[in-house]
């Protein structure tokens, strides 16, 4: 399923060929999507990789390279600590760690379309850090109108995470469309509450699964990210982030 690039230098291809994605693991989340609309998968990364973007976002943290989280999206875009509580940074490929981890998720991208035949396009990512604290309120992905993000990834980098540790990601009944959109506070039902361990990938569906993330007790280090379609109309570009 996995193979290494020849164009990656020495150390990309080591860290790429001690991490594969699982098979039987894949085809478990792809099924997930289908009959539940979310999967969450423990161990779906390897560890060497998983060890590997925590030191890129630990010395991030360190350079003070982590940019306040805000909500909407371009021109909508806003700080609003009362709402998230998060630090963030793109993924680029900047780094060995980086550069395996957005080929191992464009494999993924392509599984799912082969298997649901969804028209996923490309697929983005940023890591998050949740101080002590910190939270994210209930909210969908997929923004009103731009139904772009079609699903969400969650990847989990804490090794050791204790049980009273805070920081879990719940995700509740998918809404039903009214004539003014989704409304994601709506009552609904508890589906998963998902613990940040390291390694665990979460994958749901952006706009119709609300989720939060409930404050969490200690630093909290995640990457979020969304495999989207092409949202480019009449030559206006949509671009990933």
């Amino acid at each position: 399923m996995s193979t290494v690039r020849n164009d990656f230098d020495h150390e990309t291809r080591a860290l790429l060929a001690a991490s594969p994605l699982i098979p039987e693991r894949v085809d478990a989340l792809i099924e997930d999507l289908i009959e539940q609309g979310f999967s969450c998968q423990r161990d779906f990364f390897s560890p060497a990789l998983i060890d590997a973007l925590l030191s890129d976002l630990e010395q991030l943290e360190a350079d003070d390279a982590l940019a306040d989280a805000g909500i909407g999206r371009l021109k909508e875009h806003q700080l609003a600590a009362s709402i998230r509580g998060d630090a963030i940074r793109w993924l680029n490929h900047e780094s060995p760690a980086q550069r395996v981890y957005l080929q191992r998720l464009e494999e993924l991208r392509e599984l799912i379309n082969r298997a649901l035949f969804i028209g996923l396009f490309e697929f983005e990512a940023h890591f998050a850090r949740y101080p002590p604290g910190a939270f994210y309120k209930r909210h969908v992905d997929s923004f009103q109108g731009r139904a772009n993000r079609v699903i969400s990834t969650v990847t989990y980098l804490n090794r050791d995470w204790p049980v009273d540790g805070g920081g879990e990601m719940v995700m509740f009944e998918s809404q039903q469309q009214g004539p003014d959109g989704f409304d994601p506070q709506a009552p609904s039902r508890e589906m998963a509450r998902v613990r940040p361990e390291a390694g665990t990938l979460a994958c749901f569906l952006s706009d119709t699964v609300p989720h939060e993330v409930l404050p969490t007790r200690l630093p909290r280090a995640s990457i979020a990210g969304w495999f989207r379609r092409n949202a480019s109309i009449n030559g206006v570009v949509d671009p990933a982030h």
